[in-house]
């Protein structure tokens, strides 16, 4: 068992990833731990052995855990990380808060974030990939974030060392995002609220959210997101090359290709991470031969592989 002195919040040994996973598979992690507050997990941290790893997980929204579980603690925050506070045009977030919610909490305030709203997921996941979607991105409302260093550190970070590119940060290893400030242009919270209504309703239509699935699964080789405008181009959309390359609805296991969007990778049921993760590659190298296309991974994947018995 780690031996951490004083330790407030909770820590669970061999614990199971699959349920907090919106694709719902995968092994279990040597160690689980929800701390209580931001003080509780510097001192976690800080006396945690250096050799052991640390892996802060969010709600698993983007997020496939290998069936072999992971060698790590896992640092879930909870409650106590979720706070969403107005500061005049700016907008004080915890990690944990969804995107969603942040998106409706400043649309009240009068502050766009709208783009959030159908991002699924919560912040910290949202600012270490440099989400976005229908042309912006967490880079373009991004002023600062407060982190704790795998030392235990607690210190803030700038839009310079984090370096956003198109789904990517450079984010320190092992460390964890607490809590971030974004700011974000002035609307009428009426209009904001109606921009959102039919942002969800185009993406009802056009995505397979009742789906167990874990959003975009490649990034668009074009390295940039669909702006949803009507002059929106498609040629270097992932969606489009998979089509292309006649992987719709591609099948392996439990694993498919979404009929309704081929860039959604689903778990019909009793998909394994192996299943979805074959899959996926699957999809690439028919692309590539297809198209040259080399189609890069949206969705993390983590852990071990599971070694098939005979």
């Amino acid at each position: 068992m780690i031996d951490v002195q004083n330790m407030r919040g909770k820590l669970t040994k061999d614990r199971s990833l699959a349920d907090l996973t919106w694709l719902r598979v995968g092994g279990p992690a040597d160690y689980l731990y929800q701390p209580a507050d931001l003080e509780d997990l510097s001192q976690f941290l800080s006396q945690l052995p250096a050799e052991i790893s640390v892996f802060p997980m969010g709600v698993g929204s983007n997020l496939i855990v290998r069936d072999g579980g992971l060698r790590a603690v896992v640092i879930r925050l909870g409650r106590g990380f979720n706070q969403i506070a107005i500061e005049g045009d700016e907008v004080v977030v915890g990690a944990a808060a969804l995107d969603a919610h942040v998106a409706r909490k400043s649309a009240d305030a009068g502050i766009d974030l709208t783009f959030l709203r159908t991002i699924p997921g919560s912040i910290g996941g949202a600012v270490r990939m440099n989400a976005g979607c229908y042309g912006h991105y967490i880079a373009d409302v991004f002023q600062s974030a407060t982190l704790v260093t795998r030392q235990g550190e607690i210190r803030e970070i700038g839009a310079e060392e984090l370096a956003f590119q198109y789904r990517q940060t450079a984010f320190p290893e092992g460390a964890v995002l607490v809590a971030a400030r974004l700011k974000g242009p002035e609307g009428d919270p009426e209009a904001l609220h109606a921009r959102m209504a039919a942002q969800l309703k185009k993406r009802d239509e056009t995505q397979p959210t009742k789906d167990r699935s874990a959003g975009s699964t490649f990034r668009n080789p074009a390295g940039f997101s669909s702006t949803g405008k009507a002059n929106d181009v498609h040629d270097l959309k992932a969606w489009k090359v998979i089509d292309d390359a006649g992987q719709r609805g591609a099948r392996l296991g439990g694993a498919q290709m979404s009929e309704m969007h081929s860039n959604f990778l689903i778990n019909t049921g009793d998909a394994t991470a192996a299943d979805l993760e074959g899959l996926g590659e699957q999809v690439r190298n028919a692309v590539y031969q297809n198209s040259g296309v080399k189609l890069q991974w949206e969705i993390m994947r983590v852990g071990e592989v599971l070694e098939k018995r005979h």
